[in-house]
Order: structure tokens, then C-alpha cells, then sequence
């Protein structure tokens, strides 16, 4: 298990306790260096749920994914720093409102906080210290969404550089919703608090990866926040968000793109003969996974390596507000 691996991924060099300031710079972190992205469909690669695949891919790998890997590796990572998770199902909506099918996407409850003892007198006996458990949810697997997570508190409007947010407790379920640029509510996500398993989202899983219905397999995109905007490659089309303004330039050939992955996320496409290679190398090595996480918190060194340069794709963008 390499846990400082992770850490230099994300490029985090801050406190590892659990709490909720740590839970909050670790999925910022994660926002600004871990793309969404669904090039292995592309490239007829099967994803399988496994949470030492996903981390193998984000960290050795520097790739990114689509949710079921990017919030299962995310998981990983938070129990082993001592935060309580658990996976939810949540059914994602259209413009029109109307909710996909359950396990449509992958999201995460982290618990912050728990019961302790305090120092008590011989007679007193034992005495419970109560600490207030905080619920949170994170969700670094939904592209353009939250950069930091949200307090489980219903109707509380919630700001961060993304947007503004809030959480609707609306009974057997609960509602993300965002406000559009018009002021509107609109909902992103439904779901409940039934812990769930990770092969449970399969089915779905499977489904993004083959059915001609899925906008996984109509669409190659990778994406990935900065402080202050996104970046984005959809099919050919390089877009870039900064401070609200929108540039976009049409690429003309795949060694552009293959230019702007390098450039804009770091990611140079592996041959399937070298991402075989690699993933041999390490069979039966300790790779953080949700079932190795469960043993304890992180103990990491205190080294961790440089940001990697942002470079830039040549060519003018076409600016639109």
C-alpha cells in the first residue's frame, strides 16, 4: 500500500487527521488534479470494479475516470485516513428533470467525527466524551460539480468557487440542486442513504461502457477544475473556462489532442501492451484499496513531489461569455 503515492497525485502536503477541514482540502485537491474521463471506453478497455484497478490507474497511471472509479479510489483513500464512508446510489437528471436509473452514478457520505472517552475519577468510572458527528458529501466524480463537499443540512444554500448548491431532504430521498446562471434551481442527482456495495453498481457500469444508448460511448471528454474555471476536451473541441469566460478552438487532428491531453492533464495514453506491462509489474504488491483500508489511518511520510508545469496547446481559442 502507497498512500503517499496517492497523496503526491493529488499534490496534498497538508494535515491527515480526520476532520472536516482535512476532508475539505482533500477533495479540493482531488478536483484540481485528477481528471473526469472516459478515454478507456474509447480505447474498448473494460472497466472493472475494483478499487485497486482504480487506484493503480489515478496514481500510477496519471489518469483519471468516470465515477464508479474516481469516488471508489476517493473512498479508499478517506478510510484509510479514519473518515467513515459510505458508498450511494444516485440517480442523475436531465434538463427536463426526469432521474436516471438507481446506481447511474456512484457518490459518497463521509462521517466526520465520533464518540470519545475523557479522563474520568476511579469512582466516576468511565465517562464519554460526545463529540458531534458531522455528515458530509463528497463527490469528486461528477465533473463539473462542487469543488469542496457539503454539509448534510437540508435547504442550506452552499458556496464555493463552482457554484452555488444545496441539499433537499425530500423524504426517501434527498436532492442535489444547483443554481443556474438565470438563478433557478435545477436538479443534478437524487439519491438515498442506503449504504450501498460496490458491485452493486455493475450493472450500470457495464452499461455505460457498451450500450450505443450511454453518452459514455458517443462521446471521448476529459476534464479537470482549476482554481478558476475548467478545462475541458470534448471529441476534438478544446474548451477553456476562466473567471466565467469561455474560449473554445475546434482541433484539427488526433495529434492535436493527443498535444492537449499531454498539456492540459498530463496524460499521455499508454499503448495496451505497456498498460498490460504495468499492471503485471504490480501484481501482488500492496496497492490502496477499499478492503486494505479498512486496517487503520494513514501513516505517510512528510515528502511529497513537486505540481507538474500546465503547458499550453498552440493555436488562438475563440472567447465567448
Amino acid at each position: 500500500m502507497d498512500p503517499q503515492a496517492y497523496l503526491d497525485r493529488i499534490r496534498y502536503a497538508g494535515p491527515l487527521a480526520p476532520s472536516a477541514g482535512t476532508l475539505r482540502a482533500l477533495h479540493r485537491h482531488h478536483m484540481l488534479s485528477v481528471p473526469f474521463e472516459n478515454l478507456d471506453i474509447g480505447l474498448g478497455r473494460e472497466i472493472i470494479l475494483d478499487p485497486e484497478r482504480f487506484v493503480e490507474k489515478i496514481v500510477r497511471g496519471h489518469r483519471g475516470g468516470f465515477c464508479y472509479e474516481l469516488n471508489g479510489a476517493f473512498a479508499a483513500l478517506l478510510r484509510a485516513a479514519g473518515f467513515g464512508v459510505t458508498l450511494l446510489s444516485a440517480r442523475v437528471a436531465d434538463k427536463s428533470g426526469n432521474t436516471s436509473p438507481e446506481f447511474d452514478h456512484l457518490t459518497l457520505r463521509v462521517d466526520v467525527g465520533q464518540a470519545r472517552l475523557r479522563e474520568a475519577r476511579p469512582e466516576q468510572g468511565r465517562a464519554e466524551d460526545s463529540v458531534p458527528r458531522e455528515s458530509w458529501l463528497a463527490d469528486v466524480g461528477f465533473g463539473d460539480n462542487f469543488l469542496e463537499p457539503l454539509r448534510f443540512v437540508s435547504h442550506a444554500e452552499q458556496h464555493d468557487r463552482a457554484g452555488t448548491f444545496r441539499l433537499m431532504d425530500a423524504g426517501e430521498r434527498w436532492r442535489l440542486e444547483r443554481r443556474d446562471p438565470e438563478g433557478r434551481w435545477r436538479l443534478q442527482y437524487d439519491f438515498s442513504l442506503r449504504p450501498r456495495e460496490l458491485r452493486e453498481f455493475a450493472g450500470m457500469c457495464r452499461y455505460h461502457q457498451t450500450s450505443p444508448d450511454s453518452h459514455f460511448t458517443r462521446n471521448r471528454i476529459c476534464s479537470l477544475a482549476t482554481p478558476d474555471g475548467r478545462v475541458t476536451l470534448s471529441c476534438l473541441r478544446l474548451i477553456v473556462t476562466s473567471n466565467g469566460r469561455k474560449r473554445q478552438r475546434a482541433l484539427k487532428t488526433e495529434a492535436d489532442w493527443h498535444s492537449a491531453l499531454r498539456h492540459h492533464f498530463g496524460i499521455v495514453l499508454e499503448s495496451e501492451a505497456e498498460r498490460l506491462d504495468r499492471h503485471h509489474d504490480h501484481q501482488g504488491r500492496a496497492v490502496v484499496g477499499l478492503d486494505l483500508l479498512e486496517s487503520g489511518p494513514l501513516r505517510v511520510s512528510r515528502q511529497f513531489g513537486r505540481g507538474r508545469k500546465r503547458g499550453d496547446v498552440g493555436g488562438p481559442l475563440e472567447g465567448s461569455e
